[in-house]
């Protein structure tokens, strides 16, 4: 590596804390060991019914407000009105000094995806003022009663494609 681009790299890292990069046009991956730091107050406008379209059918999210500096959640997919897809059980704790999401997948009959101790997990990798960026999944509050997520999927074949979630709070959907 040249000086120049070392140099660079430490102004870079100097100056964020951490680093970061592109995966999707609006997900990124945490490419150093620093995190941004985060409480878990920084996403409490998560809590509540939610609810949109995406991923061919209608998507709900249902958030408990922070306690013991963590949020739990779950996450269903429905097609057709009538057909559950899958599950997901959610958290966001306060890791350390910033933050982090676990996940877990589970078959309309509540049968796992991941193995029985396993979780996915997303760090912290960046903190806007309406944007939480971890790694793989974006949150973009937009107002009271509206935000979104974007989240980087990897095919079968190795593609990383990006699919967003709009949010509405359920109690303002007819």
């Amino acid at each position: 590596m040249n000086k120049a681009v070392l140099l660079a790299s430490m102004i870079t890292i100097s100056i964020t804390g951490y680093s970061q990069e592109k995966e999707t046009p609006n997900t990124l991956k945490l490419t150093g060991a620093a995190r941004p730091k985060a409480t878990i107050e920084d996403i409490a406008w998560l809590a509540g019914h939610w609810k949109g379209q995406a991923l061919g059918g209608v998507t709900e999210e249902i958030w408990s407000p922070p306690q013991a500096n963590a949020m739990m959640g779950s996450y269903r997919l429905i097609k057709n009105d009538t057909l559950i897809v899958f599950y997901e059980l959610v958290t966001i704790t306060e890791d350390g000094q910033s933050l982090t999401l676990k996940l877990k997948h589970f078959n309309k009959d509540l049968t796992g995806w991941e193995e029985k101790n396993e979780v996915r997990e997303f760090k912290l990798v960046k903190k806007e003022k309406n944007k939480l960026w971890f790694e793989g999944m974006t949150f973009e509050f937009i107002d009271d009663n509206t935000f979104q997520v974007y989240l980087a999927i990897q095919k079968k074949n190795g593609e990383v494609i990006e699919e967003k979630f709009p949010y509405k709070k359920a109690s303002q959907i007819n």
